[in-house]
């Protein structure tokens, strides 16, 4: 549905700047036979809130249909992925002096790898995420887990069976949220008095500064950034007091808040260096977003001229990986079968299925190996670096790889 109002100040003052049409939700991979079935798409639109600053989607689609049981993701795939959260969990179990008293919660935990490396670090741990193929991985693999949305009512009955939490964290689930307020209640019943609740999302400011418009998507509900988050956490007694800045996902913030009062150290600087910072680049007036915007259009016109030239020239081009965000870039850039053979994965909860969409058929990595095709487009350009190290064997046999964003370029 769409919204009137900005989901954390309630203002009507939402502008649209970024139109990317109707899509599929990006993880809705489809099996063949559900190929001949008309599948629903949504409008993909970003605005901002002109009272707050909150850049978010104007159009929500329900969690029931985008957390589905047959859901597709696992946080595991890459090793930058879980060198990533192995650093999140040594970093702040080092910080906030966590013990084997202490209870971490992971809302929207997946299959809990997170969670695995906290436990590592002697804490106890608790998952909350609502998808129940994940939920059985995750169990599965030892991490105790929930199948629940995280809600007001979810969080009282881990309350009353383990306690209150020491630290909840929310790694890229913040910003798939609705109904915020909902979630700070949440927060405000599970986290201890003196507990840290820690978000780690995509910076808006990366996102515009490099382009970025691929990790817009439907579950991806806000775009975050310090100015409209300080005044909200205001709203429930709680504050920003230290923020660290991470290159995962194209460039990523992790936000450390605790309540107001409790504690006696100061908020770090780097809060109030970020905010100056966000002034001072513009990222909050139209004139800024709406360049943002025709810098977007040219990215799907550059990268469809270089494909089909490529494409009538006689190469043949497959895509390789299927993240969420490489949905959006070729739906949005209108890249099917006539220009992609296949897409390749590591991901066995994709393998088999063909892509939303485009339907574009997932099939595992070595058939890059077996098919050689003369181009490779990186669809997880963000974990460039491993994947093209993974598949070295491809370019060293002439093959080459496309890196679409912020400009379309090949590698190789």
């Amino acid at each position: 549905m769409f919204v009137k109002n900005c989901r954390m100040c309630a203002s009507e003052r939402l502008s649209l700047f970024l139109d990317l049409g109707k899509m599929p939700p990006a993880d809705q991979f489809l099996h063949k036979h559900q190929l001949s079935e008309q599948r629903d798409a949504y409008p993909l639109q970003v605005a901002i809130c002109e009272e707050c600053g909150l850049i978010q989607l104007n159009y929500v689609v329900p969690p029931e249909i985008l957390y589905c049981d047959d859901y597709p993701y696992e946080s595991s795939t890459t090793t930058a992925g879980r060198r990533h959260w192995g650093e999140f969990a040594r970093t702040t179990t080092r910080l906030l002096g966590l013990t084997s008293n202490d209870l971490v919660v992971d809302i929207g935990s997946n299959v809990g790898v997170l969670l695995q490396m906290f436990k590592e670090q002697g804490t106890k741990v608790l998952g909350v995420d609502p998808a129940a193929n994940i939920v059985e991985i995750a169990n599965k693999n030892g991490i105790e887990t929930v199948a629940a949305f995280f809600n007001s009512e979810s969080a009282k009955k881990v309350v009353a069976s383990k306690g209150q939490a020491s630290v909840i964290t929310g790694t890229n689930v913040f910003a798939h949220v609705g109904d915020l307020h909902d979630l700070m209640q949440a927060v405000s019943i599970l986290l201890a008095e003196r507990g840290t609740f820690i978000i780690e999302a995509p910076y808006f400011l990366e996102l515009l500064h490099s382009l970025e418009y691929d990790t817009i998507y439907h579950e991806h509900l806000s775009y975050l950034s310090m100015k409209p988050l300080v005044r909200f956490f205001k709203q429930f007694g709680m504050e920003i007091f230290d923020v660290q800045l991470r290159d995962i996902h194209g460039g990523s913030i992790r936000l450390f808040v605790r309540r107001i009062g409790v504690s006696s150290s100061p908020v770090a600087p780097i809060v109030e260096q970020m905010l100056a910072n966000e002034e001072r680049e513009k990222i909050y007036e139209l004139d800024t977003l709406r360049k943002f915007a025709q810098g977007v259009a040219n990215n799907r016109l550059a990268l469809r001229a270089m494909l089909t030239g490529l494409k009538q020239s006689g190469s043949k081009i497959v895509a390789v990986s299927a993240p969420a965000k490489g949905m959006t870039l070729l739906n949005y850039c209108g890249l099917g079968t006539d220009i992609l053979d296949f897409v390749t994965e590591k991901s066995r909860l994709k393998i088999g299925r063909y892509t939303p969409g485009m339907n574009i058929e997932v099939v595992p990595d070595d058939m890059l190996l077996t098919h050689q095709p003369d181009y490779a487009l990186l669809l997880a350009w963000n974990f460039a670096e491993e994947i093209m190290n993974n598949l070295k064997e491809f370019s060293d046999r002439g093959g080459k790889f496309i890196i679409p964003i912020p400009t379309p370029r090949i590698v190789g």
